[in-house]
């Protein structure tokens, strides 16, 4: 799957692919192509091979792989707790500006 940013237009889009052409020929973009999607597709299964080897790592160590969900809920929990505690104290008071 291909992003592109937002702030590209469809007219910008087609020059590129037209400078494209012009610089690598047309008999070349297959060849480019099929290069930086071998690229990626390395890079992308290096990049699950290291996940998986720091999970393993993780668990065999003991850790526990899902500490930063518990981390977030325990935040969010300390925030509204604060929330409600500043309401509670500056209900009665009404600042004017």
């Amino acid at each position: 799957m291909i992003v592109i940013p937002l702030f590209i237009s469809g007219t910008e889009i087609a020059f590129i692919i037209f400078i494209v052409v012009m610089v690598f020929g047309s008999d070349k973009i297959p060849e480019i192509a099929r290069g930086l999607g071998k690229g990626m597709r390395i890079v992308k299964d290096a990049t699950n091979d290291i996940k998986s080897e720091i999970t393993k790592s993780a668990e065999k160590h003991g850790i526990d792989t899902d500490i930063p969900t518990s981390i977030t809920s325990d935040i969010k929990k300390e925030i509204n707790q604060v929330k409600d505690d500043v309401e509670e104290i500056t209900g009665p008071i009404k600042r004017k500006i």
